[in-house]
Order: structure tokens, then C-alpha cells, then sequence
């Protein structure tokens, strides 16, 4: 849809100035934008309005106007017209650059863009400011798609509905034609498609009164000769030989024909404005008329450009713009000719096309409305996918993206729990039963007594690796301990890097476990908080208190895969190996991740159930109880507190953010080891994205889908109903796909979706598709 910009000059005078405001909006809408300024007096401008006038009519070419004042060709004149022309052009404009009009022009080209089809409504009473050349304000010409109408103050919408008539019918009247050619005008009303033309040819004045009382006329159109009088303020055309009218002398016919429909009155003869003044005070919506005398060619060349345009589907404005800029051609025998059609407006009234006129319950064209729905579904859905896949990249998209993660991450189904892996938990009640017993637990979660019984226990059973997830940066004191923590040639401990950064100190490793057993325990965790990625090495920083380049889950895999031959390597990209698998490293753009920092080996992580990861069993039972052998041979053994009392080592999931919803750090660490074996033994898929270019063509797909569900216009409430049904498809679709290991667009897919279906239902509501 166009914008409708609207002028409106209040009292004054060029010897005074004007006041002006400035209103710009949507079509058939109320103005969104409203300033008002000043034109400064300028007193000379009638003058060189009237010397330009003058050398113009002293041209002499034969002109349309009353026919005993018709002259010869004066071809010594038309230098002189084009001088004064120019003068006339240049002061035209350096009076609207004045300071004081400044903040309109400003404005407008602020809110207004070159592309857009403006209207453009210059409302006053002052009937010298009408005659200025609008056309030519240097600010106007920067929009080709815009046209400037003329409008007085006072209007009124013609509220009776019209009749639409199946073809467009047209009441074409022949006046006096001395000296002209009105046949031209004839033939290329009778050329016009889907029109009926009825032609009255120097009628009498009871003919013409009947005929515009006895049927609904579309269009009104008058050939012939005409004059304005008193200074612009009335019009006169000549019927015939002998007969003349004002627009008053015809008032209750032509009052008659605008309430049964009349909306385009066509005067292609000399001198209008007096007539178009005189006309608007009965509320006709349009007219066209000649602000000037107009030669007899460049009336017949302007009336063939228009029909042309305006019947072959251009609007009223743009198909009076392009017939007027197409007479240029014929000033160099007629100068001055691009600046004598102007529309005289209804600001009340929307002008109609030329389908709008006239009812289209024929015979549809399938072919043509299907590939005129199709263009225009796919360039919308061009233009929506670009404004979603715009406001994605800026990052607006982020955090609904990631909660819809978040939710189909939770609406998995269960994978069961890994039976690689054993984790030997520490609770409340465990560090109650070290502390009854006397063993001390300063600085740690275990006592150096039990982790000593542990570690024996768990040695005589060969698990593949034990992981201590239990921070111990201090130097043990009981000698077994010192030897057993140094030998286990299977045991990895855990440290936590520094961040300068963040100014975070991190955490010594347990100086009796070698730096090749050694892992960081970091977490990369989102701006909620929530833990979705999986951080599988770094380059730690020269000062930071843990050396270790690989994390804690990622060194226990490696223990497990060793004997199976399986060494780590990595790619020339930089990715790492484990056998056949590579795990690809984020980007800072990933899915619905919009410049994270991705520094380091980071993956998604892909938790395997939002529960038991793996058998479980309480450190206490463990020590105390028998031991089912096979519960931990070649398996993964994770130590770690699960205690919520004794500062909790809790952390946020998809699965739950509140305090009582997080998951154990030991149970986090359990999915990304679980994650690492799965996807290199059992082809457990890695959650990965897809590149920018096919995320576009997805959201374009889903954009089309709405703009298919909107071609049937339904009812709203079906509407709804079939929006809502492909919501829930596009988000099954998506499941199945991050099931399957692919994170693809939810939220800018089903943003596309909806956004096209409301824009084509808009289009559908305002425009009428031939069917």
C-alpha cells in the first residue's frame, strides 16, 4: 500500500507567507506524522507566474479554448516561454528551500522513501498557489512514483455505495470542436478495454442534462473547447456552436451522477481549473483537467498515454505522472506541455483502478490470478524471510529460540541410562556418617579415610577409569592415600581453570594425581545460566592455577576408548577425532545462537535423559555393602557430591532452573562422557546446525506455506485453526530433527509462517483478486 502525504497552506499571502502542515500515512489511514512550518512572503511570484503565462498564450498554437480567440503559430515565442519557464522554475524552488519550510522537507524525506508510490495533496484555497508548477519542486522529482493533486479545504465523502457496472461506463461529451481535432479523442476512448462509451456530440443542454440523470456513469469526459473566469474562481465549456454551460448551470445533474457513482471527470480541453474549483464543491472524488490553454496534439497525446496506463492496470496517479512525463517529447513545438495536466482531488475519496470501477463477476482468467497470486506470495515471503532471518541475526530471536530448545529438549523421549558408566554419589546423609565417624572433611566433600577405602575397593573390581569429581588443591596427609592417589594410573582428578577475564582464580589440581590425568571441570553456560554447551578442551592461560587442556569428561573418554585402540587426533580445521568421529567446534553463529563466544573445542551438549544418566549408588552403601563385580569392570566410575546441604553443586539444565529443578555437577559431567562414547561407539548423533543458507531456505519454505494457507481465505476462525495445526506440524517436524541430531529454526520458521498468512489475508481483504 501507497502513502498519502497531505499539504494544507493556511490563511495568507505571498505579500504575508503561509502557514503550512505537513501530514504523511498510510493510505486509507489516519496520518501517523504531522508538522507544521512556513513558506516566507515571496511577492514577486505572481509575477512570474503571470510573465511565464503570458509568453505561453502569446505562443498561439491551436489551443482548445473558446474557438473566436484560437491564434497562429507563433514559433518566435517559444524561446521566450522556455526563458521565462526556467526563471519561474528557479524561484519556485529557492522559495521552498526558505529556511522556515526547512523541518517539512526534512521531515519528508525522513519518512518517506524513493521506492514508495505517493499521493501527494495540496490543499488550499488560494487559487495562485494552485496554478504554481508543483511538478516541478526539486524535492517532489526525487520520487518517481509520486504525483501531486490540487484540493480545496472544504470536502466531503460521498457516503451512498456505488453500483458497480459490469463493464466501465464512460459519458464522453463532443463540444464545439472548431479548429480541433475531437475525432483522436473518439477513437481512443472506443480502443479502451472492459469500457462502454456513450458519446453525446454537440448536445444540447436538456441531452446532456438527461443523460447525466438517466444512468451511472463511471467516468465523465469533455473534448472540446473551455475558459475559466473570474480569476480561476468558475469554468465554462461550449456545447456547440451556440451553447455554452458553467459547471452551476449543470449543478443537480452532475450532483445527480456523483451520487449514483460518478468518480472521474475527465475536462482534456483549456483552462480547468476554474471548472475542477466549481466541480469540487459538489464532492466529486477525481478529475483531470488542464491547468492551461492546451494545444490540440498535446491534449490527443496526453488522452492516448493515460488510457493506456490507467486502463492497462496502473493507478490513477501513476498513469496520470507517466502520460504527462511522455509529453516532453513534443516540447520542442509545445513548450511547457509536461505542465499542464493536474488532478483535482477528494482527499475524502481513495482513487479506484481501473478494475475497481467496474464489477469482475466474469469469466476469471485461472492462469493469470494463479500466477499473479503466486508473484506476489513469493515476493512477500522473499521479504518476510528477510526480516525475520534481519532480526535473527541481531540477536532479537535469541532467547525464544533457545527456550523452544529448551522445551523439545525435554520433550525427547528417554534414551535410558548409560551402562558404561557408574557414578558413587555423596549426599547429606553420607557427609552426616564421615562426620559421626571423626573423619575430617576439611576442604573436601570426602573424608581422606573413605576416598583411600574407596579408591581400594573400586581397584579390586578394574573399572576402565575412575573420575574424582571432588576439588582437592591441597596436599594429603595420610600416606596411604598419597601413594594410592599417585599410582592409580586410571584415576582423573579435576582442577578449574582461571579467567582473568572474569576475574575467576580457578582451582588447583590435587598435587598427587600426574598432570597427564588431570582435567578441567568448567562449565560453559549461557546468559540464563543454563548449561547447553560442551566444552571438550582449551588453551589455558599462562597463570592460571590448572595446566590441563582437556576437560575432566573428555579425559575419562579417552581412558575408555584406549584400549580399543581409539587415540584422539584432530582435523586440519581443528576439530577433534575420535576414530571415525569428529566433533565439529561451534561457530560464534550456531542455530539460534546469534555471536556467543565460541573459543575453545565447544560442541552442543546432547543430554541423554533429563534423570538417571547411569546406575547410581550412595558412597556409603558402596563402602559398606558387597559388590556386584560386574557393576564396575570396564566401566566408567564418577565420584561426586549430590549433597544439597553443604554448598550445592547444582547447575541449571533445559530440564529445570530453579534450585530444586538443577542437576549435580557430577550427573552433568555423567551426560557429556555419555555423550562422547555414544557418538564414537553406538553413532549417538551430535546436535548440529545447519549453515545460514539452508536456514533461509527453510524459513522461506515455511514462509510459503503460510502464503498457501492464505490463497484459500478462510474464515478466521478456520484460519486459526489451520495456523495453529501447522504451528504444531512445523514443531514435530522439528523434534524429529533434533532427535535425529539437527537443531533447525523453530521460532523465525513459525514467525515467517504466521507474519505471511496475516499479510496475505491483509492483501487478500484489500485487494480484489480476479477469480
Amino acid at each position: 500500500m501507497g502513502k498519502l502525504v497531505v499539504m494544507k497552506f493556511g490563511e495568507g499571502s505571498f505579500e504575508q507567507g503561509f502557514a503550512v502542515t505537513l501530514q504523511i500515512g498510510e493510505e486509507d489511514k489516519r496520518a501517523a506524522t504531522e508538522i507544521t512550518g512556513k513558506l516566507p512572503a515571496f511577492p514577486e511570484m505572481p509575477l512570474y507566474y503571470s510573465h511565464w503565462q503570458s509568453s505561453y498564450r502569446q505562443i498561439g498554437n491551436r489551443y482548445r479554448l473558446h474557438a473566436d480567440q484560437m491564434q497562429v503559430t507563433n514559433v518566435s515565442m517559444i524561446q521566450d516561454c522556455e526563458n521565462t519557464s526556467h526563471i519561474l522554475r528557479a524561484r519556485f524552488n529557492t522559495w521552498l528551500r526558505a529556511e522556515e519550510f526547512r523541518p517539512l522537507r526534512e521531515k519528508w524525506l525522513e519518512r518517506l522513501s524513493s521506492t514508495e508510490e505517493i499521493r501527494v495533496i495540496l490543499q488550499t484555497e488560494n487559487s495562485q498557489l494552485q496554478l504554481l508548477p508543483w511538478h516541478l519542486w526539486d524535492l517532489l522529482e526525487r520520487y518517481p512514483k509520486a504525483e501531486i493533486a490540487l484540493s480545496s479545504p472544504s470536502y466531503d465523502r460521498i457516503h451512498k455505495p456505488r453500483t458497480l457496472n459490469q463493464l466501465v461506463n464512460i459519458l464522453a461529451i463532443v463540444g464545439n470542436s472548431k479548429g480541433i481535432d475531437t475525432q483522436a479523442d473518439q477513437a481512443l476512448l472506443q480502443q479502451c478495454s472492459n469500457a462502454e462509451v456513450s458519446f453525446l456530440v454537440e448536445p444540447q443542454r436538456k441531452d446532456l442534462t438527461e443523460h447525466l440523470w438517466g444512468k451511472n456513469w463511471d467516468i465523465l469526459f469533455f473534448a472540446g473547447h473551455s475558459s475559466s473566469h473570474r480569476n480561476g474562481e468558475s469554468g465554462r465549456i461550449y456545447l456547440n456552436k451556440t451553447d455554452s454551460l458553467t459547471i452551476g448551470e449543470l449543478k443537480y445533474a452532475l450532483k445527480k451522477a456523483i451520487e449514483n457513482g460518478l468518480q472521474l471527470a475527465i475536462f482534456n480541453s483549456c483552462d480547468g481549473l476554474g471548472l475542477a474549483r466549481e466541480l469540487a464543491d459538489l464532492q466529486i472524488p477525481q478529475m483531470i483537467v488542464m491547468r492551461e490553454p492546451v494545444p490540440d496534439q498535446v491534449a490527443k497525446e496526453f488522452l492516448k498515454y493515460f488510457l493506456q496506463g490507467f486502463s492497462g492496470g496502473e493507478s490513477l496517479y501513476q498513469a496520470v505522472r507517466q502520460a504527462r512525463e511522455r509529453l516532453q517529447g513534443l516540447e520542442d513545438r509545445f513548450p511547457c506541455a509536461t505542465w499542464l495536466p493536474v488532478i483535482c482531488q477528494n482527499p475524502a475519496q481513495i482513487p479506484p483502478t481501473w478494475d475497481e470501477l467496474r464489477s469482475t463477476k466474469t469469466k476469471p482468467d485461472l492462469a493469470l490470478s494463479t500466477r499473479r497470486r503466486f508473484r506476489t506470495t513469493l515476493l512477500s515471503s522473499l521479504a518476510i524471510t528477510g526480516l525475520v532471518c534481519g532480526v535473527r541475526l541481531l540477536g532479537l530471536l535469541e532467547n525464544p529460540e533457545i527456550q523452544a530448545f529448551d522445551l523439545m529438549m525435554r520433550s525427547r523421549p528417554p534414551e535410558g541410562i548409560d551402562p558404561r558408566l557408574l557414578v558413587i554419589t555423596i549426599d547429606d546423609d553420607d557427609l552426616a556418617t564421615q562426620r559421626e565417624n571423626n573423619e575430617s572433611l576439611i576442604g573436601a566433600s570426602i573424608s581422606e579415610k573413605s576416598l583411600n577405602k574407596l579408591l581400594a575397593k573400586l581397584n579390586q573390581y578394574q573399572p576402565r577409569a575412575i573420575g574424582l569429581d571432588v576439588y582437592r588443591d591441597f596436599q594429603a596427609k595420610e600416606p596411604g592415600l598419597i601413594t594410592r592417589l599417585q599410582k592409580t594410573q586410571n584415576l582423573v582428578g579435576v582442577c578449574k581453570g582461571s579467567d582473568s577475564t572474569g576475574n575467576i582464580k580457578g582451582i588447583n589440581p590435587p598435587p598427587e594425581i600426574p598432570p597427564g590425568n588431570l582435567g578441567f571441570s568448567d562449565f560453559i553456560h549461557d546468559r540464563d545460566g543454563v548449561i547447553r554447551r560442551h566444552l571438550l578442551f582449551m588453551n589455558q592461560e599462562p597463570t592460571s592455577l590448572c595446566s590441563a587442556p582437556y576437560s575432566f569428561s573428555l579425559q575419562l573418554a579417552f581412558l575408555y576408548l584406549r584400549p580399543s585402540g581409539i587415540q584422539p587426533k584432530f582435523t586440519p580445521k581443528g576439530n577433534l577425532q575420535l576414530g571415525k568421529t569428529i566433533f565439529p567446534k561451534l561457530e560464534s553463529r550456531t542455530g539460534g545462537y546469534q555471536n556467543i563466544d565460541a573459543n575453545g573445542g565447544q560442541i552442543l551438549l546432547n543430554y541423554r535423559s533429563s534423570k538417571e544418566i547411569a546406575q547410581q549408588v550412595k558412597l556409603t552403601q558402596f563402602l559398606s555393602s558387597p559388590i556386584n563385580p560386574s557393576a564396575i569392570k570396564d566401566r566408567i566410575v564418577l565420584i561426586g557430591v549430590v549433597a544439597k546441604g553443604d554448598s550445592p553443586d547444582t547447575w541449571p539444565t533445559p530440564y529445570g532452573v530453579p534450585l530444586d529443578e538443577q542437576m549435580p555437577g557430577v550427573l552433568v559431567q555423567a551426560q557429556m562422557v555419555s555423550q562422547i562414547l555414544g557418538a564414537v561407539q553406538d553413532g549417538r548423533p551430535l546436535l548440529r546446525a545447519w549453515s545460514l543458507w539452508v536456514e533461509v531456505v527453510w524459513i522461506l519454505g515455511w514462509s510459503l506455506v503460510g502464503g498457501v494457507l492464505a490463497w484459500h481465505k478462510l474464515s478466521l476462525p478456520w484460519l486459526v485453526l489451520a495456523v495453529g495445526v501447522t504451528s504444531s506440524v512445523l514443531y514435530v517436524v522439528c523434534l524429529g530433527l533434533l532427535i535425529s541430531g539437527a537443531w533447525v529454526p523453530f521460532v523465525p520458521s513459525a514467525l515467517s509462517l504466521v507474519a505471511m498468512v496475516g499479510l496475505m489475508s491483509i492483501y487478500n481483504s484489500k485487494t480484489e483478486v480476479r477469480e
